[in-house]
């Protein structure tokens, strides 16, 4: 094995200099990496899925039960971790992205959330660290400060475990794979939609199995089975390790865009060339960070090319180029792909604030509501979630299998739509799912008026719990088109060496919508009265809850506008890729000038000619 791959790297060509050939890039690339490290990856989001979804799913639940806390101030603490949760990610993407690499943030991540895990499933077996039951929910005794300390130091585990997680498993699966486009496009398959689908899967386990063991067994096993699961995901993860592709980190990507700021402000004054091509390039510079392709010029946020004009100051005594003075046109334009995508990142934030209730209002809904399927069975509250993420497993292959045919058809695109239409469209079902949910809260209560239970909060309404089905399932709609395809924006639209951030700002967006939807909760039930609360404390039935999901639609409508908006003037990103024929005279030009600008761990370029791709 080692003679044949010393025989493919060393072939001396007339001149005797060393030619690299991209049989050398094919073989690395199907020595590492590929399908067969999916089931040690994947098994560890999945876990971690299963945990998280088992553990938040009714995590309502057992704070207004359990613990005895009010429905508005456990609504807003697991928003408020929620959104913890999701910030966190960012610090992760950035030891992920600057020195440590996904994996090790990975491995790390998932230990400290499962530290967090015990701790809570501890707390939850231990009777002193939970109030007296209070069954009528009636004048409770809430959680004292010793109980819901330790909560919030297994939260805050969680929290912080996630954010090595979150933003690095999606990345690192999907480095396994060759994801340019002229790869992506000739496959039957969407690598985000699959993935999407194996966490749903997860999330199914959890809301059944997991949920309703809480209800129904303990709370000590309904969390310890995720605690367990989680640390059999972290050994399967290291198993694995010897068959990862590991991508080397190119050095932390918010310095270097710090670095172009800085050096754009120091030239303000400086006369930029009307031809772009004058600015400054450097192959060998930027090798670590572009090797997928770079990144091409745009006439986007011109004032940022300043950075790249070179000047007699810009090279220090070793004529190497001074970063905080002089930047590449790659790394310019790094820095102008993040501002370009920032716009439609940020519509997504209203879209997580609007469906926050999903976890919170909804279940309390259905907990009012006849949820039998036979005398001796009800579906628990929290387990009507499934219904969304059936919706959602069923349509990722119909999405795949009819809906890009179909679409293809008709704009000629081989995926069938943008991820930017892909997004639009999520919006639009999700006002459609607010406006279910608003119609059949109305339902609800007037049902409960013609019964004389508006008074009786504990009391179950005769009518069906199913009535919650539409606005569940346009939910798992909503998210096939508006989640799946901002992720894959994301991955997409970002810049190679940023892409973990990337995963983290999907997450951030996540975080800042559950802050808005606690802001708007709070602000909601503090100035709409005493008498008739729209989100009461206690009360459900005499609450105003409909009036909430009208604001909340109002709300979403100016997020699409503002979305379309943004949309239409957005600018794909573009990339120089070279040919094969092309890597090997620039690594024998390099040679010459013995300074190599390509070596093996840099050989993802090859096979595609120099285009503009823009996905």
């Amino acid at each position: 094995m080692e003679e044949e791959n010393i025989n493919l790297q060393k072939k001396v060509t007339e001149n005797g200099v060393e030619e690299k050939k991209s049989d050398v890039i094919k073989f690395e690339k199907k020595k590492l990496g590929g399908v067969r490290t999916m089931p040690f990856i994947l098994a560890n989001e999945i876990c971690d899925r299963f945990a998280s979804a088992g553990f938040n799913a009714n995590m309502i639940s057992y704070l207004t039960q359990e613990l005895n806390l009010p429905l508005v101030k456990a609504s807003n603490t697991l928003s408020n971790f929620a959104g913890t949760s999701s910030f966190t990610p960012l610090i992760g993407a950035f030891f992920a992205d600057s020195f440590a690499g996904r994996f090790w943030t990975i491995v790390v991540g998932s230990i400290i959330y499962e530290l967090g895990m015990v701790s809570i499933t501890t707390s939850a077996f231990l009777p002193r660290f939970h109030p007296p039951p209070c069954p009528t929910q009636v004048n409770c005794q809430e959680a004292s400060n010793l109980q819901l300390g330790i909560l919030y130091i297994a939260l805050l585990l969680t929290s912080l475990g996630t954010g090595g997680i979150r933003p690095c498993v999606v990345t690192f699966a999907a480095d396994q794979f060759d994801m340019t486009k002229s790869k992506t496009e000739t496959k039957t398959w969407n690598f985000f939609n699959w993935y999407y689908f194996c966490m749903g899967m997860a999330s199914l386990a959890a809301l059944t199995i997991v949920v309703y063991i809480q209800d129904n067994v303990s709370w000590g096993w309904g969390l310890g089975i995720p605690t367990i699961a989680m640390g059999f995901s972290i050994i399967i993860f290291i198993l694995g390790s010897p068959l990862y592709r590991k991508v080397k980190m190119g050095g932390s990507p918010f310095v270097r865009l710090t670095q172009v700021t800085v050096a754009a402000v120091r030239k303000r004054k400086a006369v930029a060339p009307t031809d772009p091509r004058l600015l400054y390039e450097n192959r060998e510079l930027d090798a670590d960070i572009s090797s997928n392709g770079r990144l091409l010029h745009s006439n986007q946020f011109k004032w940022l090319d300043r950075a790249a004009i070179v000047t007699n100051s810009d090279m220090n005594r070793s004529n190497q180029p001074n970063p905080w003075r002089l930047a590449t046109v790659h790394r310019v334009e790094e820095l102008k792909t993040i501002i370009r995508m920032l716009p439609i990142w940020a519509a997504a934030i209203l879209s997580v604030a609007s469906h926050s209730h999903l976890n919170s209002f909804t279940i309390q809904q259905a907990r009012s509501m006849d949820r039998r399927l036979s005398r001796s069975f009800q579906i628990p509250p929290a387990s009507m979630s499934i219904f969304s993420t059936l919706t959602l497993l069923i349509g990722l292959p119909l999405y795949d299998r009819l809906f890009v045919p179909f679409a293809r058809r008709f704009t000629r695109n081989p995926v069938g739509i943008t991820c930017l239409q892909r997004m639009g469209i999520g919006f639009f079902i999700s006002i459609l799912a607010t406006i279910a949910s608003a119609l059949i809260e109305i339902k609800r209560k007037a049902v409960a008026a013609d019964h004389n239970l508006l008074d009786k909060p504990t009391a179950i309404i005769p009518i069906s719990a199913f009535w919650l089905l539409p606005q569940y399932c346009l939910h798992g709609v909503a998210e096939i088109f508006m989640a799946v395809g901002h992720l894959e924006f994301l991955y997409d639209q970002s810049p190679e060496s940023m892409r973990s951030t990337a995963a983290a700002l999907y997450w951030i967006a996540i975080a800042i919508g559950n802050y808005i939807s606690t802001i708007m909760v709070s602000s909601v039930h503090k100035y709409t009265g005493k008498k008739r609360n729209w989100l009461p404390d206690r009360n459900l039935n005499r609450g105003r809850l409909e009036n909430y999901y009208w604001l909340v639609t109002v709300l979403q409508v100016i997020n699409l506008i503002y979305y379309v908006i943004c949309a239409w003037f957005y600018t794909y990103k573009s990339i120089e890729v070279l040919t094969e024929t092309e890597c090997r005279e620039e690594d024998i030009e390099s040679a010459d000038n013995t300074k190599p600008l390509l070596n093996d761990s840099k050989g993802d370029k090859g096979d595609i000619e120099v285009e503009l791709v823009k996905n």
